[in-house]
C-alpha cells in the first residue's frame, strides 16, 4: 500500500513541473523503476488514475523502465548483475558484494502540451 503516497508524490511533481512550464496538460511521465524498489507499476498505475482525476495530469500515459538489479564487489570493485539468486563476483568469485541499483524510483522525464 505505500504505493498510494508514493503516487501521489508523483503526482505532485509532474503537476507543479508542468505549471512551471507553463503547460496544460501531462500526456505521459516516465517513470523508472529499480528490482529492488519494492514498488509495483500496476499498483500505481491503479493509484495514479485515482489521484489524477481533474487535474493535470488526467488521462496521462505512465510509462515504466524497469532497471535490473546491480551489484558492486567490495573487494575488487567489479559491477555485474547477478545470476538468479547468485550473488558472487564472476571475476574474483567474492560474495563480499553491495547493492549498487536496482532501489531506485524516480520521475526521469515529463511529456506536456
Amino acid at each position: 500500500m505505500h504505493e498510494l503516497g508514493i503516487t501521489e508524490s508523483i503526482v505532485n511533481i509532474a503537476s507543479d513541473k508542468a505549471k512551471e512550464a507553463q503547460a496544460s496538460e501531462i500526456t505521459k511521465i516516465n517513470l523508472v523503476v529499480g528490482e529492488l524498489s519494492g514498488f509495483v507499476p500496476d499498483c500505481i498505475e491503479f493509484y495514479f488514475d485515482f489521484l489524477s482525476k481533474d487535474s493535470i495530469a488526467e488521462g496521462a500515459i505512465l510509462h515504466f523502465e524497469l532497471t535490473p538489479v546491480q551489484l558492486r564487489c567490495r573487494d575488487c570493485s567489479a559491477t555485474f548483475q547477478p545470476q538468479d539468486t547468485i550473488w558472487t563476483c564472476p571475476k574474483c568469485h567474492s560474495q563480499n558484494v553491495e547493492i549498487a541499483g536496482g532501489r531506485e524510483l524516480y520521475i526521469e522525464s515529463i511529456e506536456v502540451e
